[in-house]
């Protein structure tokens, strides 16, 4: 009985040792730290003040041609494919016949109109003779405005026509087939034709946020294609994303390209530079920016009070032997290390060489 009393006891000893052991090994860590930078011997360096430079920005991406306008053409209604008036790799013009349904039920709505017609034509004999209630009127003329509605509806989704002027890019049923409403294109959407504006196409393009104030509607872009050498193609920004992606960092911009003799066919890929002006920004020697082994992140080295500080920053454009640093961190007149940062840690003692 002893024995479990003294349990509490011994256990409440473990763990004040254990604590007691932990701050110990701590303080060990933070002491050899110390130590260890302390004894490690001062590297002399080359330092130089940074300074902002205005250089035009250009921006260069990759990108794949799309077309203007793109549209799976389907009924309102499944059903049996009358006829289809256009085939694969066929022109368009905006508001020619791409196919026509069974007009079975059309035809029997129109009966139905036609006998409703001639009995509100009679009813509004009765009316101005006063031999019917214009209740009675008025519920048979809602009925035949209704009936009217369902017919034009039905003349619109039974014969199908090109909403804007196009090519033909995918043909799925052939006439007589039964068009049932299940996927039928590589999108996985349902159609019985796709349609596509190609002259002008255009391009998207995801461009990194710190731009963002940079890329305006109407700049203009520069397009080239592998397929073509040096043809040069010209774009405009006709569209620029309202919100940034929280996860890229980017923000998508549509770039509106005529396309000169349809010599560019949507899915190419092609390279998309644009101009965005005169800025200010920092560009140093590009043997200063050191990169971390197994990684992409670049650093550099700052000069400050004796002691070797790191800073992580971004690429941006690269000018011969120099590049464009992009850091909120730094500014002008910070002491960048351009000879003896290989030999740096962080927190290294530094003598700075004239």
């Amino acid at each position: 009985m002893k024995y479990f009393k003294a349990i509490p006891f011994i256990m409440i000893g473990s763990l004040m040792v254990s604590s007691c052991s932990s701050e110990k090994i701590n303080e060990r860590k933070a002491a050899l730290a110390s130590s260890t930078a302390a004894e490690r011997p001062i590297v002399p360096v080359k330092t130089m003040a940074i300074s902002k430079t205005r250089i035009s920005r250009t921006i260069d991406y990759t990108a794949t041609v799309l077309p203007y306008e793109e549209v799976n053409v389907v009924p309102s209604t499944p059903g049996r494919i009358e006829k289809i008036y256009v085939e694969k790799g066929d022109r368009v013009s905006k508001g020619d016949n791409l196919f026509l349904m069974d007009r079975s039920q059309l035809y029997q709505l129109k009966l139905q109109l036609a006998s409703l017609e001639k009995d509100l034509s009679r009813l509004d004999t009765l009316l101005k003779a006063g031999s019917v209630k214009q209740q009675t009127y008025d519920q048979t003329k809602t009925q035949y405005e209704v009936l009217k509605t369902n017919v034009e509806f039905m003349e619109q989704n039974t014969l199908m026509k090109a909403p804007f002027s196009g090519i033909v890019t995918g043909k799925y049923f052939e006439d007589g087939e039964m068009y049932s409403g299940t996927p039928t294109t590589s999108t996985g959407r349902s159609a019985i034709v796709t349609l596509m504006e190609i002259n002008p196409l255009k391009v998207t393009v995801a461009i990194s946020e710190q731009y963002y104030l940079l890329v305006k509607k109407g700049m203009r872009a520069v397009i080239t294609s592998d397929v073509y050498g040096g043809e040069v193609f010209t774009g405009t920004v006709f569209r620029k994303a309202p919100t940034v992606n929280p996860v890229t960092r980017s923000f998508e911009t549509e770039i509106e390209l005529p396309n000169r003799n349809d010599l560019l066919k949507p899915g190419m890929f092609v390279r998309v530079s644009m101009e965005l002006g005169d800025v200010e920004t920092f560009v140093v020697p590009a043997n200063t920016v050191l990169m971390q082994e197994g990684t992409n992140i670049r650093y550099i080295y700052l000069a400050k009070d004796g002691i070797a500080n790191r800073v992580e920053v971004k690429i941006g454009k690269r000018f011969d032997d120099s590049l464009e640093l992009i850091s909120d961190v730094l500014k002008e007149g910070d002491q960048l290390v351009t000879e003896g940062q290989s030999r740096l840690l962080p927190g290294d003692r530094i003598n700075i060489v004239k």
